[in-house]
């Protein structure tokens, strides 16, 4: 099936531009066009689409809050085929990314990113992923290692950690439980305990949050990456 998508943006060269690109795929079908938040409310309600591409800077209703009104509980007629929201900006990061992700929007993609990264960005989010451009990731990332007070870790630092332990840090960045890392290392989730102990104590750690952090700031994961089998 076509995905129905709904532009959102004040500017008509930027729509104009954007719905070319779209139009060309056979999968994409661009239901409607707005130029402010209201609008993009109004026309998103009455046609039901499965992504709205909304700008977030925008005169009168900005983009924010049209996706907060789109996200909200009851907007979409089918709940098995919610309407979804992909931000367009043209900031990397700043108080507006987490504003939008607070209103529920599925993903973002900066203007100048390449037309495969708009695309794919769109029919990832149509199917109910995530979407964060890598730009914007390695922002958000940064922002939140600030705001936990996160200490630097060096690469000697790391060196500190066994083999093992590097393995529990990775898994426990991407969410996994202590039974969860258990079952997937084949020992026991007293063992899995000790080894989190000891990831804290030798990168100088707070707590589990901080560790994640440092997982993704020095690289041992990447935004958007499958854990590893």
């Amino acid at each position: 099936m076509s995905i129905r998508l709904l532009l959102v943006d004040d500017q008509p060269l930027v729509r104009a531009g954007i719905r070319m690109l779209l139009d060309a795929e056979a999968d994409l079908t661009v239901v409607g066009e707005a130029s402010d938040g209201a609008e993009a409310v109004r026309l998103a309600r009455d046609l039901q689409p499965d992504v709205v591409l909304m700008d977030v800077r925008m005169p009168g209703v900005d983009g924010v809050t049209a996706t907060g009104e789109i996200c909200g509980d009851d907007f979409s007629v089918d709940p098995d085929r919610p309407v979804r929201v992909l931000i367009l900006t043209t900031y990397h990061v700043d108080e507006t990314v987490y504003a939008a992700l607070r209103a529920g929007a599925s993903g973002f993609v900066l203007k100048d990113a390449v037309p495969q990264e708009l695309l794919g960005a769109v029919r990832a989010v149509a199917v109910g992923e995530a979407w964060l451009d890598p730009a914007v990731a390695r922002g958000l990332l940064t922002d939140f290692v600030g705001r936990l007070g996160v200490p630097a870790t060096t690469p000697e630092r790391l060196g500190r950690l066994t083999a093992r332990e590097r393995e529990v840090l990775v898994t426990m960045a991407y969410g996994l439980s202590n039974s969860e890392i258990a079952a997937r290392l084949v020992v026991g989730e007293a063992t899995v305990k000790t080894h989190v102990s000891r990831v804290l104590m030798k990168l100088g750690l707070r707590d589990r949050a901080q560790a994640v952090a440092v997982a993704y700031q020095s690289g041992l994961v990447t935004p958007g990456a499958a854990p590893p089998r």
